[in-house]
């Protein structure tokens, strides 16, 4: 076994199809080293994943459809054998340039947000960012299968007894309360999209998971979906998490409030990621990088103080708009509309205006009756309010017109959405984001 895989780890149950078993239990395909797996079925991702703890050989896994063509021949002329699992076989394509592995290394492919996704090296030691006791879960991960998130979720299994698994096909996602419910899930780990979807879809099924444990990360973490949340489950423990493949799991929150405290900002403790802000940009040093990201590593994402905390909005080349000359954040505009009790999810984003060069527009999923109360209370971290705070009743129909007097009555004029398209369904990608 490799140093980061704890045989108590091995014992614990993981759920796949339907079927518990033990990690001990699954099977290790032999595969080739260094290989690239391409897989979005669990059970395949699983045993890859078992096999590598075993045998540390060098591994990428993704999904297929995170790796075209042209990245197949890459990773080929790289030294790596590709595989791709056909209904549960295996078929391998040699690598066109042949080289020795490098034992126990894990390759991760970076969400692509800003370009083509690159490889960051780990291993199953990188990965593994809980070390701590804890107390006995049942986790469900609903994650693409080699993802950063993905990894963690496993690796917390692999490694810490008592922590077992129930893993879910993409094709079983619409209805994983229902699989949770039934194999004893009590802590679930996903993306805001990941859970704003079974809010808007099913929240009773969501409320019948008896859940002590919910994690959030990948996205942005607003306020309002962190307060749903805890309506339905006011004794859990909510946490959010930012983490990436560069820079592993750097900030996590328990307090139940978005951001982070700006205590936080620069402070320097042994084994702890720093946290930095250069011209609005989230910096981080950790000691959870990727190979070759030591020292401080530009994440790419805006970040903004807002009274005693620091605000994670977005892309940096996506969430600022510049309206006439005024700066605008999409996601401070977002968690404006996400606010009302009457919006499921929103995505905010600039297009090309005459005079003032850009203007605020949004797309929003309403739901079909109120989520919370319609209080009174600006989001934490929204733009600052011009105009006394109005009211939203589920007896209101909700169209354009409603949506933008709620944000007129919250933002500055220059913020406010001159469009908003309303849409019936939440859009996901395969990693459980909708790219806002």
């Amino acid at each position: 076994m490799t140093v980061a895989t704890s045989p108590a780890g091995l014992d614990n149950r993981v759920v796949v199809a339907g079927a518990p078993r033990s990690w001990r239990d699954l099977p290790a395909p032999a595969l080739p080293s260094p290989g690239a797996v391409l897989t979005a079925g669990a059970a395949d991702a699983l045993a890859v994943a078992r096999h590598h703890a075993g045998y540390g050989t060098e591994l990428l896994l993704a999904g297929p459809t995170r790796v075209d063509a042209t990245m197949r021949d890459e990773l080929r002329a790289a030294g790596f054998a590709v595989t791709l699992f056909v209904d549960g076989v295996p078929q391998t394509t040699p690598p066109a340039t042949p080289r020795s592995p490098e034992a126990g290394r894990l390759w991760l492919l970076t969400s692509g947000s800003t370009g083509r996704p690159k490889r960051v090296g780990h291993t199953l030691d990188s990965l593994t960012t809980v070390r701590a006791a804890q107390p006995e879960r049942t986790w469900l991960c609903p994650y693409a299968p080699g993802s950063y998130a993905w990894w963690q979720v496993v690796t917390l299994s692999l490694t810490q007894p008592g922590q077992h698994l129930v893993v879910v096909d993409p094709d079983e996602l619409d209805d994983w309360p229902a699989l949770a419910a039934t194999h004893g899930v009590d802590a679930v780990s996903g993306t805001p999209t990941f859970w704003r979807r079974t809010l808007h879809r099913d929240p009773e099924a969501l409320a019948r998971v008896p859940l002590r444990q919910l994690t959030l990360g990948g996205e942005p973490v607003d306020q309002t979906v962190l307060d749903r949340l805890r309506a339905l489950f006011p004794t859990a423990r909510i946490s959010w998490i930012y983490a990436s493949s560069e820079v592993g799991a750097s900030i996590v929150v328990h307090d139940g409030r978005a951001g982070f405290p700006v205590g936080w900002l620069d402070r320097v403790a042994p084994g702890r990621p720093t946290l930095s802000l250069r011209d609005d940009e989230l910096v981080i040093t950790s000691p959870h990088h990727g190979v070759g990201l030591d020292g401080p590593v530009r994440t790419g994402d805006r970040a903004q103080i807002v009274d005693d905390r620091v605000l994670i909005t977005g892309r940096l080349d996506s969430d600022e708009i510049n309206v006439g000359g005024s700066k605008v954040s999409a996601g401070l505009v977002r968690d404006v509309l996400t606010a009302h009790p009457r919006v499921a999810w929103a995505r905010v984003t600039g297009r090309r205006a005459p005079v003032l060069g850009r203007m605020v527009v949004a797309e929003v999923v309403p739901t079909t009756e109120p989520l919370g109360s319609a209080t009174a209370a600006v989001p934490r971290g929204s733009v600052t309010a011009a105009a006394p705070l109005g009211s939203a009743t589920a007896a209101v129909p909700l169209d354009e017109g409603v949506l933008v007097r709620w944000c007129a009555e919250r933002l500055p004029d220059y913020a406010v959405p001159r469009r908003i398209r309303l849409l019936t369904e939440i859009p996901v990608k395969e990693t459980l984001k909708s790219d806002v």
